[in-house]
C-alpha cells in the first residue's frame, strides 16, 4: 500500500482559500469573546492607534508600531491554541501541561514587553518635543 501525502489530500482553490479566511475569522472570534487578555491587547492597540493619529506618526513609525502591535495580538491567538490543545489532551491538572500552558503565557508576555518598548521608543520623542 503506498503513502498518500499530505498535499495529495489538501484540496486547492478558492473555495478552500475562503472557506481558510473564514476559519481565521472564527477564531479571531474565539479569542475576543472567551479570552480577557485580547481585550486587553485590542484597547491598548485601540489607544496606541489613536495616538499614532494624534502625533501624525510617519509611515515607518506607523509600520513599527503595527509590527509591535500585531505581533502581541498573534502571540495572544498561539497561546489560545496552546490551551485549546492541552485541554483536548487533559484536562486533569499535570505538570506537563501546566508548564505548556505556563510557557505560552510567557511568550505572549515577553512578546508585550517587548512590543511596549518599542511604542516608547516611537512615542516619547513625540511626548518630549
Amino acid at each position: 500500500m503506498s503513502k498518500i501525502s499530505r498535499d495529495d489530500i489538501k484540496k486547492k482553490g478558492i473555495k478552500r482559500t475562503l472557506r481558510t479566511f473564514k476559519y481565521s475569522w472564527q477564531g479571531l472570534a474565539y479569542a475576543y469573546k472567551n479570552e480577557q487578555s485580547m481585550w486587553v491587547h485590542a484597547i491598548g492597540s485601540a489607544v496606541t492607534i489613536i495616538l499614532g493619529i494624534i502625533f501624525h506618526l510617519s509611515l515607518t513609525e506607523w509600520a513599527i508600531v503595527f509590527i509591535a502591535l500585531g505581533v502581541i495580538l498573534a502571540s495572544e491567538l498561539i497561546n489560545t491554541a496552546i490551551e485549546a490543545a492541552v485541554d483536548l489532551c487533559t484536562l486533569e491538572i499535570h505538570p506537563l501541561a501546566k508548564i505548556a500552558k505556563d510557557c505560552g503565557s510567557a511568550a505572549t508576555f515577553v512578546l508585550t514587553i517587548v512590543s511596549v518598548i518599542i511604542c516608547l521608543m516611537v512615542f516619547v520623542p513625540h511626548f518630549i518635543g
